[in-house]
């Protein structure tokens, strides 16, 4: 597994509606972040190939979050179409066809494969028909996606300890439902704080909310940068 930089642990989330609000918000971030997630939101409001550009040609890494779920050869040719721009990570559903499809094709991509929305809990998952434990069902989709060949899961900080117990560093981890003690969890429903998420092994984390919607979007994306910076030495 390749050095990661501490200062690129922390990927901000440009969930916004609009490409130039996205890079608004870049620049109101200037050097307190560097990692960029672009989603699903961005991706239906047009320039989103545009804004990908853009932050790739400023230096910046970009995590496509694109959580791609359709017929094995649909995905195939959708992740060959991102290969070669530029792109860091990308996400696929863990269904094992996606997964293997998408292997196929990622190419200097870092494919990361979604366990379970952290916006899913245990009584979501009854409501679906799954009867079995959900942290069981996120170390099983994990286990097939370093068997299949991807290079990381997106997963509560939560689930990450199990995962690493049994796979080691053969994944890496991508945290997102990342929430200040004691703030408002929206919809998400398993949560954890910064210094929870690393503690349990996460490799990256993923904040939107709370840097997009503070009153100075820099500070706090400052802040958790310096609470990294007290976790890891270099």
């Amino acid at each position: 597994m390749s050095l990661i930089l501490r200062r690129e642990r922390l990927i901000a989330a440009l969930d916004v509606p609009t490409a130039a609000e996205a890079r608004q918000l870049v620049e109101k971030l200037g050097d307190s972040v560097s990692f960029y997630k672009i989603g699903l939101e961005l991706s239906t409001s047009g320039g989103y190939f545009e804004l990908l550009d853009w932050l790739v040609k400023r230096g910046n890494r970009v995590f496509c979050d694109l959580k791609l779920h359709d017929i094995p050869e649909t995905v195939r040719r959708a992740v060959a179409n991102l290969r070669g721009r530029g792109v860091t990570f990308l996400t696929v559903h863990a269904d094992r066809g996606v997964m293997g499809a998408a292997v196929q094709e990622k190419g200097d991509i870092k494919l990361l494969a979604v366990t379970v929305l952290t916006s899913t809990s245990q009584a979501d998952l009854a409501e679906q028909g799954y009867a079995g434990k959900l942290e069981d069902l996120v170390l099983a989709r994990a286990r097939a996606a370093a068997e299949l060949g991807c290079d990381g899961v997106i997963c509560s900080g939560l689930e990450v300890a199990g995962i690493k117990a049994k796979l080691g560093t053969r994944l890496l981890a991508v945290t997102p439902g990342i929430r200040p003690e004691g703030g408002d969890v929206a919809d998400q429903k398993r949560v954890v704080n910064v210094a929870q998420a690393f503690k349990n092994g996460a490799d990256y984390i993923v904040v939107g909310r709370p840097i997009r919607d503070a009153n100075d979007p820099a500070a706090a994306a400052a802040s958790i940068q310096a609470t990294i910076a007290g976790i890891f030495p270099s």
